[in-house]
């Protein structure tokens, strides 16, 4: 028996239904619709018995009007899914495609808006609801692989550099105090005063704080110290499947001595440990994958992936209307450039 609900954020329905999809991430859990967004999140659940679809959403008042655009939080979102072995999904596709456009319809909903996960199959289930563009390639270390096998997809200049940072007293631990935590918070917020970061990723000292203690998903914070000082670190996500590069900072006294590398080495041997079968490192500086960041990350793999976006007008002729005096065409929503 198909069945549409609407869980609103903060219910435990919502982390129980996340936590049996076959493939999710950090970004599609509710404690991360709570912290990345100050707009009204919701998880829109499509089932067949034990078999579903969910979409986590961000619905947006559309400024001066009576409607609404749906978008995603930051990172990659996009829907979830859970079909047993031999299930057929096609009538359950449909049913949520119908209800999804019925939902949105029913809440003046004009936009869809979504960045999609490279390592989830999303694809089939957005089908014929408005489009998926492509956009650049992702980074993803394949946990599945041996140690050694992962070193042996090594950029050979990396294996080198690893070595001669092993000779420099550098090492690498998980952050185990308030004042290791304060001390990468403070070299975060040095790496993006040298970056000239837009000011949304100033995030709090509760912000990290909340971020390594949620109850929704696993996080580690791994520093690189020497002489008794961090000079550099990174949060990692754990979910059951996917292993996250989240946030990251080195002091700019060690940038030439790269010591991120080191936590990424590290980080993929305690990927090995879990029950991760990927870490997904990311693209390059605002979706690029011909940047220094980029080339730093592939560096470590050439499992590459594709990142995508989801764009569906509900409603055009409102769609038109709210984007007559716009000119940027590329712009998604236009209404919003």
């Amino acid at each position: 028996m198909f069945k549409f609900e609407i869980i609103e954020n903060g219910s435990e329905k919502w982390k129980e239904i996340i936590n049996q999809a076959a493939v999710y991430d950090f970004h599609h859990t509710s404690y991360f619709h709570k912290i990345d967004t100050a707009f009204t999140s919701k998880l829109l659940f499509f089932s067949d018995g034990d078999h579903f679809i969910a979409l986590p959403i961000v619905i947006r008042p559309i400024q001066d009007t009576a409607f609404f655009d749906v978008t995603s939080v930051y990172g990659y979102a996009g829907p979830v899914h859970k079909f047993g072995e031999s299930y057929d999904p096609v009538e359950l596709l449909l049913f949520f495609k119908t209800n999804f456009v019925a939902f949105c319809k029913e809440h003046n909903i004009v936009s869809v808006f979504s960045r999609l996960h490279p390592l989830i199959d999303q694809k089939t289930i957005l089908e014929g609801l408005g489009e998926i563009v492509d956009l650049n390639k992702t980074v993803s270390i394949d946990l599945k692989k041996s140690a050694e096998e992962q070193r042996k997809e090594y950029r050979k200049s990396l294996k080198s550099e690893l070595n001669q940072l092993g000779r420099k007293e550098i090492y690498v631990k998980e952050a185990d105090s308030q004042e290791e935590t304060d001390q990468f918070i403070s070299i975060y917020y040095e790496t993006m005063d040298r970056v000239h970061a837009a000011s949304n990723y100033y995030f709090s000292k509760e912000y990290f704080y909340e971020f390594l203690n949620n109850p929704d998903f696993k996080s580690k914070l791994l520093i690189a110290v020497k002489n008794e000082k961090v000079i550099a670190g990174a949060i990692f996500t754990l979910t059951e499947k996917i292993m996250q590069y989240h946030l990251a900072g080195t002091t700019e006294e060690f940038i030439p001595e790269t010591p991120m590398k080191l936590i990424l080495n590290e980080a993929r041997l305690l990927g090995n440990e879990t029950t991760a079968e990927d870490l997904h490192l990311g693209g390059g500086v605002g979706g690029q994958d011909d940047d220094s960041l980029f080339r730093f990350k592939s560096a470590f793999s050439k499992n590459f992936k594709q990142f995508s976006v989801w764009k569906f007008i509900v409603d055009q002729e409102i769609y038109d209307e709210l984007s007559k005096d716009k000119t940027h065409p590329s712009f998604f929503p236009l209404y919003r450039s």
